[in-house]
C-alpha cells in the first residue's frame, strides 16, 4: 500500500538543517514565521525544515526536509519568538499546496527514511577520524571546543552535531540531510572537513563551496 502524504507547514531557511531525533534554536522574527508558529502552537506543535534552493520571496526547494516539533517556546512581546525543534522524521516532498496563509504548505511522505529505525553505531576508526579532523577543522576556523565533553556524545548525537554547526554551503548541508545513515553522513562530514581546510590553506575564503 502506498504512503498517503501528510501536510506540513514549512520554514524554508538555508544553512539550518535538522535531524531525526537533533534539535535546531530558532529565533522567529518574520511576520510570515511568527504566523506559522502561532499555527503550528495551535495544532500540532509540528514545523518542517527545508532549504531553498535559492534566493527570492519565494525559491524552489529541496526535495527533502526534516519535521520538527517544538519543545520549547518564549514568546515576546513583540511579537518575536525563540523556539527549539526536536527533529522527528525525515520528508520527502511531494507538492507545494496553493494556500492562504502567509507561510508556505507542502504535501510529503515520511515512510521512505526509516527514521524510527534503531541507529547503527559508528565503527570505532569512523568515530575516532570523525573526531580526529573536527579537531583540525576546529582548529583551523579558531573555534575553542570543550573535547572532553565532545567525547562523551553518542554517535548520533556527535554527528548530528557536527553538521548542524559546521559553516558548510547549501549544497553540503543538503547532503548531510539526505545521507541514509549516520555512518555516511560521519563519512560525508570528513570529506567535506578536509575540503574546507584545503580551500583555506589555498587562500580561500571562510566558507567553502562545493556548488
Amino acid at each position: 500500500m502506498s504512503e498517503s502524504p501528510v501536510r506540513l507547514s514549512i520554514f524554508p531557511l538555508a544553512g539550518a538543517i535538522l535531524l531525526p531525533r537533533a534539535q535546531l534554536p530558532l529565533h522567529i522574527f518574520e511576520p510570515r514565521y511568527q504566523a506559522l508558529v502561532q499555527d503550528s502552537m495551535a495544532r500540532d506543535r509540528r514545523i518542517a525544515m527545508i532549504q531553498p534552493r535559492g534566493d527570492g520571496d519565494r525559491p524552489e526547494l529541496f526535495d527533502i526536509g526534516c519535521i520538527g516539533k517544538i519543545s520549547e517556546v518564549e514568546a515576546m512581546e513583540d511579537g518575536r519568538y525563540n523556539l527549539i525543534l526536536d527533529g522527528l522524521s525525515r520528508f520527502r516532498l511531494v507538492r507545494e499546496l496553493d494556500v492562504a496563509t502567509p507561510f508556505r504548505q507542502v504535501e510529503a511522505v515520511t515512510a521512505e527514511f526509516g527514521d524510527d529505525d534503531a541507529v547503527e553505531p559508528l565503527s570505532i576508526a569512523m568515530r575516532g577520524g570523525l573526531i580526529d579532523e573536527s579537531k583540525k577543522f576546529a582548529a583551523a576556523l579558531g573555534y575553542a571546543v570543550d573535547w572532553e565533553a565532545v567525547e562523551t556524545l553518542d554517535d548520533e548525537t556527535l554527528v548530528n552535531m557536527v553538521s548542524q554547526v559546521s559553516p558548510f554551503d547549501t549544497v553540503a548541508k543538503q547532503a548531510l540531510v539526505e545521507a541514509a545513515t549516520i555512518d555516511d553522513r560521519s563519512e560525508l562530514l570528513i570529506q567535506f572537513m578536509q575540503f574546507f581546510r584545503m580551500h583555506q590553506q589555498a587562500g580561500g575564503d571562510d566558507r567553502a563551496t562545493l556548488q
